[in-house]
């Protein structure tokens, strides 16, 4: 098992290869107190990073008022093309973090992230959804901002 938690395995899989290789039916929490009982600890997964050629576009669309964080700067109008994110100094009720976002058709946008991490837009014109493309570049400015936070 030593091994297996070396070799970066989840306990789920541990359990299928005790299950296939030793004929031992467990329960993944026994899986787990056993993990636990030898003192082991199972490797994080390495986060998947995208290519450095996609970050540095990004950050190369994202308009240089957007990337200044001190102190958080005010929501600046979209370039053609680009996205703008701010971040609120004082986060919306339920939210970690919170600000606005201008997409590159001009419509506007707040947005959240709740203690789940789970992010959210709340559009100022109802019913309205930012082009894919729009979406991935305030992601990616989005998580820019917060970095430069310490986020």
């Amino acid at each position: 098992m030593v091994e297996w938690i070396g070799q970066g395995l989840k306990l789920s899989e541990i359990q299928n290869r005790l299950i296939s290789e030793f004929g031992l039916c467990v329960t993944y929490m026994e899986v787990r107190l056993l993990v636990d009982d030898l003192k082991l600890t199972p490797k994080d997964p390495e986060p998947v990073k995208p290519p450095a050629e996609a970050l540095l576009a990004t950050a190369a669309s994202v308009p240089a008022d957007a990337k200044t964080v001190s102190p958080l700067p005010p929501l600046a109008p979209a370039k053609p093309g680009g996205v703008s994110v701010s971040v609120d100094q004082l986060a919306r009720p339920g939210a970690v973090v919170s600000g606005k976002v201008t997409f590159s058709d001009g419509n506007t946008s707040e947005w959240y992230l709740d203690q789940m991490g789970r992010l959210g837009l709340a559009p100022q014109k109802q019913g309205y959804r930012p082009p894919p493309a729009d979406v991935q570049q305030f992601q990616a400015a989005l998580e820019v901002e917060l970095s430069r936070m310490g986020m």
